[in-house]
């Protein structure tokens, strides 16, 4: 394990203590002890752990002068890298009664760390917990419980700890610690907990949206159970958004489903992207790919020609479903001013089939038009399994 020594080494040093400070001590140990401080100041560890066992050899010894030998054996230890002999020391430091309360807090950290060096990870974890209830919620102690955990393999007790340091966070209104919540993934992963790792996923790509992350949660979205075909298109925008749509097979992907959507504006500037990244334009289908734009260019140009007439002809119309279709559609042309208006014109017609869609594609209008406030509003509180949900939070976090 490549944890730290510094948090033993910081501990240790309180242990040793000068003589000036302790009580009276015979001489027949006060000679031993005073030798191992001073190897242990010239930095000769070993040989003052020797001192500090020839201290510890005199018979007779009163509780005071056992403290004082417990505190430089369980120093020397640590400094010689002898964890076995630390571990001991500092075992009889707890059992003294005469560390304060803060000291048994520190000490129980540091049995915790030489115990997991040692391999033995059940004491070194019994010694976390100890360390826990005596207040010590340090960084280091927490790493090192992550570290035992995972070791262990008790999946169950990883998740339940991470999903409560990532709770008492949220509740706290701080940021869950980025590593409390990639645990918490990994946990519910290994766990098939879907559900678990779908929310730990989600708060991932909320307080640290990484495109490793958006990747993670995107890519398993579709595979979510009852999860709609309607929503591809939806998810392969948010792909391009962050990042995360590069292969040759996604372009043209996207590019079909926005043309199948009516959107020929969106879908040139998706094989415009796809040609000035690469990823279209070479290699065996280089052709296919000039085909496609081509077809692109020519929808593009005869919808561009006809918006006017499309536009009479959704506004004329009883429901407002034209509408919201052309709207969502000015969204990838470029003009979300004009998107926002024609989708709320169309749903304050009515007769919409599907309401929530129809919300969803406003709540991306407004963020398109940069109205954050509004697009929350919009996308919160949208229903439904078939990912609709899901979507309207990645739209929610691609917005902060």
């Amino acid at each position: 394990m490549h944890f730290s020594k510094r948090v033993i080494a910081l501990a240790m040093f309180s242990l040793a203590t000068s003589f000036s400070q302790a009580q009276a001590v015979r001489p027949d140990v006060a000679k031993p002890l005073k030798e191992a401080s001073d190897l242990l100041k010239a930095g000769k560890a070993k040989e003052a752990l020797s001192k500090a066992n020839a201290a510890n050899g005199v018979g007779g010894k009163t509780p005071a002068e056992q403290f004082m030998i417990d505190r430089m054996r369980a120093a020397a230890a640590q400094r010689a890298g002898d964890n076995g002999a630390a571990a001991d020391a500092m075992e009889d430091l707890m059992n003294s009664g005469k560390l304060s309360a803060a000291e048994q807090a520190q000490t129980a950290e540091s049995l915790a760390y030489a115990y997991s060096q040692l391999r033995n990870n059940a004491k070194a974890t019994q010694w976390v917990s100890k360390a826990q209830s005596l207040g010590n919620n340090s960084a280091t102690l927490k790493q090192l419980q992550a570290y035992l955990q995972a070791n262990s393999g008790d999946y169950g007790a990883i998740a339940k700890d991470a999903a409560a340091a990532v709770s008492a966070a949220e509740q706290a209104g701080r940021r869950p610690e980025e590593n409390d919540l990639l645990r918490l993934a990994d946990a519910y992963s290994r766990t098939n907990n879907g559900a678990g790792q779908a929310q730990a996923l989600d708060k991932l790509v909320t307080y640290y949206p990484k495109k490793d992350y958006w990747a993670a949660a995107l890519g398993r979205l579709p595979r979510k159970s009852g999860f709609s075909d309607r929503f591809s298109l939806d998810v392969m925008r948010l792909k391009l958004a962050t990042g995360n749509l590069e292969a040759t097979n996604d372009f043209m992907e996207m590019a079909q489903l926005a043309l199948q959507a009516g959107c020929s504006a969106e879908a040139k500037q998706v094989v415009d992207k796809g040609f000035a990244a690469g990823a279209l334009g070479t290699g065996a289908d280089a052709e296919r790919h000039k085909r496609l734009k081509a077809l692109v260019d020519k929808r593009e140009a005869e919808d561009k020609a006809g918006f006017t007439a499309k536009l009479a002809e959704a506004t004329a119309a009883k429901d407002g479903n034209a509408l919201v279709q052309l709207g969502q559609c000015r969204i990838g042309a470029g003009d979300a001013a004009q998107a926002e208006t024609l989708i709320s014109q169309g749903i304050a017609k009515g007769q919409i089939k599907r309401p929530d869609d129809a919300k969803l594609a406003l709540g991306r209008a407004q963020l398109a038009a940069k109205q954050k406030a509004k697009a929350q509003q919009t996308l919160r509180g949208l229903q439904g399994t078939d990912g609709i949900v899901e979507l309207a939070r990645y739209y929610q976090a691609l917005g902060n």
